[in-house]
C-alpha cells in the first residue's frame, strides 16, 4: 500500500487546529481505503495552546506526527522541515486555517494517479477576498511572470501534491536558505497537473499575515527569480549618463556662443533631488539582493527543530 503523507504548518491556530484535523480525516477516509495516510504538522511556537493540542493528538493517534520549531522560523520553512522528513510516495502541503478545503485533495491524487508528478492549487478568488488584495496578488504574479525565469500562474497557492520524485529533488537538490517554494515548483518543471478551488473561511481566528509579510515575500519571490530590477538600475543608469553628456555638450556650445546665463537654480536642485532619490532606490534594490547573498554564504540552518511528538530517541535539525 502506498503512502500518501499531509504536510500542514502550523502558528497560532489553537481555536481551529482540532476541527481542521477532523476535517481532514472526513475528507481523506475514502482514500484510506487505498492508500496510507499519515499526517505531520510543522509547527512555529507562540505563547498559545497550539503546541499542547497538536502533542495530545499526535500521542493519541498513530498517523499524527508534530514537529515543533525551536522558534518561529515562518512558512516555507515549515513546508523545508516537512519535505526533509516526508517518507511517503506522495506528499501534500495544505495551510492549517481550513482556506484550503481538503476535499479537493481526493482530486490531487486522482490526477498523481494518471501521471502527474506535480498537482498545483490555484487558488480562485471571490468577492470574500478584499479588492486590495485582489489586486496586489493579481499584480505580483503578472510581474514575476513577465520578469522572473519561471512561468508562475496566477493564483499558485501553498497547497500541492508532490510526487517522491520531486520531493527527492527538493530535498537534496536545493540547498539555498531564502527559499520561495511556489518559485521552485515551478522552477523544477516534471509533468505538472493543475486545480483549481474556492477558499474557504478561516475555521477561526485571524490571517496572520500581515502587509509588511506579504510585501517581504514579494520581494522574496522577485529577487529569487528575477535579476530584471538589477538590469533596470543598469539601463537607467546608462540612459540619465547619456542624457547628462548632451546636456553638458549643449551647455558648452551655448557658453561659447554667448548665450550662457545663470537662471535655472529651481530646476537644478529639482533634478538634484530626483537624481538622488533614483540613487538612494537603486541602492535598496542592490542592498536586498546583497542581503541574500549574505544569507546564503553564512549557511546557517534554515530551520531547528526543538521537538518532536510522538516523542522520538532524538529531534533532527536542518537536513543538510
Amino acid at each position: 500500500m502506498k503512502k500518501i503523507q499531509i504536510l500542514c504548518p502550523v502558528y497560532k491556530e489553537e481555536e481551529g487546529i482540532v476541527d481542521f484535523h477532523g476535517s481532514l480525516v472526513v475528507a481523506l477516509t475514502p482514500l484510506r481505503q487505498r492508500y496510507d495516510v499519515a499526517y505531520l504538522y510543522a509547527v512555529d511556537p507562540a505563547n498559545d495552546r497550539t503546541e499542547q493540542l497538536l502533542a495530545q493528538l499526535a500521542e493519541s493517534t498513530s498517523n499524527v506526527d508534530v514537529i515543533v520549531m525551536s522558534r518561529r522560523f515562518g512558512h516555507q520553512a515549515a513546508l523545508v522541515a516537512g519535505i526533509d522528513l516526508c517518507e511517503a510516495d506522495a506528499l501534500v502541503m495544505l495551510d492549517s486555517d481550513g482556506q484550503h478545503p481538503p476535499e479537493v485533495i481526493a482530486e490531487m491524487v486522482a490526477r498523481w494517479e494518471s501521471g502527474a508528478e506535480i498537482v498545483q492549487g490555484l487558488r480562485e478568488d471571490g468577492e470574500e477576498t478584499g479588492r486590495l488584495k485582489r489586486t496586489t496578488s493579481a499584480m505580483f504574479y503578472r510581474v514575476i511572470t513577465a520578469i522572473g525565469s519561471i512561468q508562475l500562474q496566477s493564483g499558485a497557492a501553498d497547497f500541492r501534491l508532490l510526487d517522491r520524485r520531486v520531493v527527492d529533488v527538493l530535498r537534496h537538490e536545493f540547498p539555498e536558505r531564502n527559499v520561495f517554494l511556489r518559485g521552485l515548483v515551478a522552477w523544477v518543471g516534471y509533468n505538472v497537473s493543475y486545480v483549481r478551488f474556492s477558499p474557504r473561511e478561516r475555521l477561526q481566528g485571524r490571517s496572520k499575515y500581515r502587509p509588511s509579510v506579504l510585501f517581504n515575500f514579494a520581494l522574496q519571490g522577485i529577487s529569487s527569480f528575477s535579476k530584471t530590477p538589477l538590469r533596470v538600475c543598469t539601463m537607467t543608469g546608462m540612459a540619465i549618463a547619456a542624457i547628462s553628456l548632451i546636456l553638458g555638450g549643449a551647455q558648452v556650445i551655448a557658453y561659447f556662443l554667448g548665450h550662457a546665463n545663470v537662471r535655472g537654480w529651481a530646476s537644478l536642485m529639482t533634478l538634484m533631488s530626483f537624481l538622488g532619490g533614483v540613487q538612494m532606490f537603486f541602492m535598496g534594490i542592490f542592498g536586498e539582493y546583497l542581503g541574500q547573498i549574505f544569507d546564503e554564504v553564512k549557511r546557517r540552518p534554515r530551520y531547528l527543530v526543538r521537538q518532536r511528538y510522538p516523542e522520538r530517541a532524538s529531534t533532527p535539525s536542518e537536513s543538510r
